[in-house]
């Protein structure tokens, strides 16, 4: 399986390099390197880091229905960009704009742990990340109404939908490090994970610290979804998607699912931006938007087939 995501992952990103608003076809080198290789690797590192903290937030959180949104990461590290772009900064200096987000992901996770507690648990995480989501949605909806004129509210609400259009080799060295530092936090807790399926006290009771497998659960998912939405805004539905996809190939073992989430993940983001970029509209929609059409008929499936 693992085999068969790399081989589709090095089509995709080959496809991402080759087809663009012209057709198919070998593009200018300028257009190659400052448009189309920055825009397919952000694809991959958003989609990857996306795919992995769904499959270890479902297994940690032990709730099907769990996605990195529901700790309130995205909201912060969105917020601390809308504040960029509020106050201009981002107009004189665009390295602003992902360094804001990675700044609000960064805060946002030092809330959460705190407001989570000394030994957090999982339902002590998920109502920390409801507190959180609901403070950075205030916070963002306050911003947004003080906008201060038409122009920076439109570009704001078009960065939130999250897209991949007119990133640039900057972004990519800016959102890498800590989206890869993230993921290889998250892909050590396999055998915590496993553990934490039967439960937190079984899992005590088989030598895992509970406390300190959540706390890097948490820090893993801020690092890899915080520095993807600075660069690329809120892509919703690929954290929730990607481990149900998996599952019926791998199996319901959390560790199992880790490292072909992040592959999956990857694939995905791929695909969908590919799509967009094909897509006959007359403008190109932004990524996210696609991927919640697609995500939301989803979700309902998934919450109908776990209803009793």
């Amino acid at each position: 399986m693992i085999r068969v995501l790399c081989l589709v992952i090095v089509a995709l990103f080959a496809l991402a390099l080759l087809v663009g608003d012209a057709g198919f076809g070998i593009p200018h080198s300028l257009i190659l390197w400052q448009i189309r290789l920055p825009r397919a690797a952000l694809a991959v590192l958003v989609g990857g880091g996306l795919g992995l903290s769904g499959a270890v937030l479902q297994g940690a959180l032990r709730n099907p229905l769990a996605d990195p949104g529901l700790l309130g990461i995205t909201g912060t590290a969105g917020l601390g960009a809308v504040i960029v772009f509020y106050w201009g900064i981002a107009r004189a200096f665009p390295p602003a704009l992902p360094l804001g987000g990675l700044a609000g992901a960064a805060v946002g996770c030092v809330m959460l742990l705190g407001f989570a507690g000394r030994a957090p648990s999982g339902p002590s995480l998920i109502l920390a990340g409801v507190a959180l989501s609901a403070i950075a949605g205030a916070l963002l909806a306050l911003a947004l109404v003080l906008a201060p004129n038409p122009f920076a509210l439109a570009e704001i609400t078009f960065w939130l939908m999250g897209g991949l259009i007119d990133r640039s080799l900057q972004h990519v060295a800016l959102a890498a490090p800590p989206i890869l530092l993230g993921s290889a936090l998250l892909l050590r807790l396999g055998r915590g994970l496993d553990a934490l399926s039967l439960g937190e006290e079984t899992a005590r009771t088989l030598g895992v610290p509970v406390a300190r497998t959540l706390r890097l659960a948490a820090l893993g998912t801020a690092l890899a979804v915080g520095a993807g939405t600075a660069v690329a805004g809120a892509i919703g539905f690929v954290g929730l998607v990607v481990p149900h996809l998996l599952r019926p190939f791998i199996g319901e073992r959390p560790g199992a699912l880790l490292p072909g989430s992040f592959l999956l993940g990857a694939a995905l983001l791929l695909a969908a931006d590919l799509l967009v970029r094909i897509a006959p509209l007359p403008q190109e929609p932004p990524v996210g938007v696609l991927t919640a059409l697609l995500g939301a008929p989803f979700l309902v499936a998934i919450a109908r087939r776990i209803a009793p």
